[in-house]
């Protein structure tokens, strides 16, 4: 029973990775609460919040009507769920296990395989939350049709894979100083309430506010996202190349950083704190 097993050969090795991936999901799934089930139901319940407080500032605002032609609520939906996929990726990667961590000296454990699960958790909560929202909203409330189901899904995955190469750059930097990096990562996170311009188409924007808006991925994703769901609307001011290129370059940095940090990591960094 102390004997480590060894894999044989490259697909053995790979059936290994690809199980303590799986288990490593499922435990940060149940990070959340005990019941996996309850921690969906929660993420959901955090979507519907955060489209009733954006319902209700719009009637506040005085705006009732969609900037596009189209469901009104499905343009609010369209806005979150891309910032819920982002920012949830974002935080679980910038969370998951550091190089320093306590559960990395139990191999075969590593980072990468804690960054993975991390990852993989929060594209499945929120892929599920937002399939169950618009299901129901489509069968209860208001029958809704999707010019392009296949490519809204491609920019949820685009958004959640944007926030996972952020949250790998965040996540090296909490490592070397854990409480700036966590105040960074709070802060960016925060601020894509309003730097991702979910509550504004960008074909009406003008071009000074389009300055403040145009360097955030998410901005793009956002609104490439709503060219796919409305059929009367094609995006002019955004860019479907940009996110992917800021995501590859992201993801780049975040291993780099990420490899010099484990070499460099030591377990006494913390002793003096």
């Amino acid at each position: 029973m102390f004997v480590q097993r060894r894999n044989r050969n490259l697909v053995q090795a790979a059936f290994t990775t690809l199980a303590l991936i799986y288990h490593q999901t499922v435990h940060t799934l149940r990070q959340t609460h005990a019941n996996a089930v309850i921690g969906i139901l929660i993420t959901m319940m955090q979507s519907v919040l955060m489209v009733a407080g954006f319902l209700a500032m719009y009637w506040v605002m005085g705006v009732k009507r969609s900037p596009i032609r189209g469901d009104f609520l499905l343009f609010i939906m369209s806005g979150i769920f891309m910032f819920m996929a982002f920012n949830g990726a974002m935080a679980k990667v910038s969370g998951a296990g550091k190089s320093t961590n306590q559960m990395m000296k139990h191999g075969p454990l590593n980072t990468a395989i804690a960054m993975s699960g991390a990852a993989l958790a929060a594209l499945y909560t929120n892929v599920l939350s937002a399939l169950v929202l618009i299901s129901i909203y489509h069968m209860l409330i208001n029958p809704i049709e999707i010019e392009n189901w296949r490519g809204t899904l491609a920019m949820l995955v685009l958004a959640w894979f944007s926030g996972s190469a952020l949250g790998l750059v965040f996540l090296s930097i909490r490592t070397w100083f854990p409480v700036p990096g966590q105040m960074i990562s709070q802060v960016f996170g925060r601020a894509n309430m309003v730097a991702s311009g979910k509550m504004f188409a960008a074909n009406n924007l003008p071009n000074f506010m389009l300055a403040m808006f145009d360097w955030n991925p998410l901005f793009h994703i956002i609104d490439q996202t709503r060219g796919f769901v409305f059929v009367n609307y094609t995006p002019h001011n955004s860019s479907l190349s940009y996110p992917i290129y800021v995501t590859l370059a992201l993801l780049m940095i975040g291993l780099m950083a990420e490899f010099v940090t484990r070499n460099s990591a030591s377990l006494s960094w913390g002793a003096g704190r």
